[in-house]
């Protein structure tokens, strides 16, 4: 058995020869502790930051689709790209770039729309936002005169919750297109797909006009 002085000798031999690189790994472990929590506190420093410059945007660009004041346009823009170049992986800053496609579809600048739509696009959607950049990408098509890239980015969409909506506007884009057979099957695929009452009743509309227009 040992004697005090021979354990206490022993000690003093291992900490001689473990001692730093025990303090080396106590340091790391607590470096990533507290380097984990501050970057915690970032990100939740820079949702808070990203939550109320979306905030400012929706009133600007609310207060420019009412009243289209240009200055609130020029602030709308200015606080939208804030988002992207600051928080360019928080959802705001997505939701800010559609916020701009928006205004910039109501100026009828659809090129400025569809590079917001684009970007969303180019950073990592979820898949029901990634649906909804297609279809809006396809109304701006639309609105351009360009049926057939509409269609093409219809045909990417393929959650099954916008099946409804992207049959009705397939029927839009296909009559933009001439083809109205193709435009009435799709009305009709879309009021089956469809539980929405005023949908359905627009459906309804677009499919009597169909009609009425074949018959005149």
């Amino acid at each position: 058995m040992r004697t005090e002085e021979e354990q206490v000798a022993a000690i003093k031999s291992w900490w001689k020869e473990n001692g730093k690189s025990l303090v080396l790994t106590v340091a790391v472990v607590l470096a990533g502790v507290f380097g984990w929590k501050a970057w915690q506190q970032k990100q939740a420093n820079d949702a808070e930051a990203a939550s109320i410059i979306y905030q400012n945007l929706v009133q600007a660009v609310a207060v420019s689709v009412q009243q289209g004041a240009a200055d609130d346009v020029t602030t709308a823009n200015h606080l939208g790209q804030q988002l992207k170049n600051d928080y360019d992986g928080s959802e705001y800053a997505k939701l800010g770039s559609m916020l701009l496609a928006r205004i910039a579809v109501d100026q009828k600048n659809y090129d400025a729309a569809m590079k917001e739509l684009n970007w969303v696009l180019e950073n990592e959607p979820s898949q029901e936002m990634t649906s909804v950049i297609l279809m809006r990408k396809a109304q701006v098509y639309l609105a351009q005169g360009k049926p057939e890239e509409g269609l093409a980015e219809l045909n990417k969409v393929s959650d099954e919750a916008f099946k409804a909506a992207a049959l009705e506007l397939s029927g839009d884009l296909q009559l933009a297109k001439g083809d109205k057979s193709a435009a009435r099957k799709a009305y009709e695929q879309a009021l089956l797909a469809n539980s929405d009452s005023g949908s359905r009743q627009l459906l309804t509309i677009k499919l009597d006009d169909l009609a009425a227009d074949q018959e005149g």
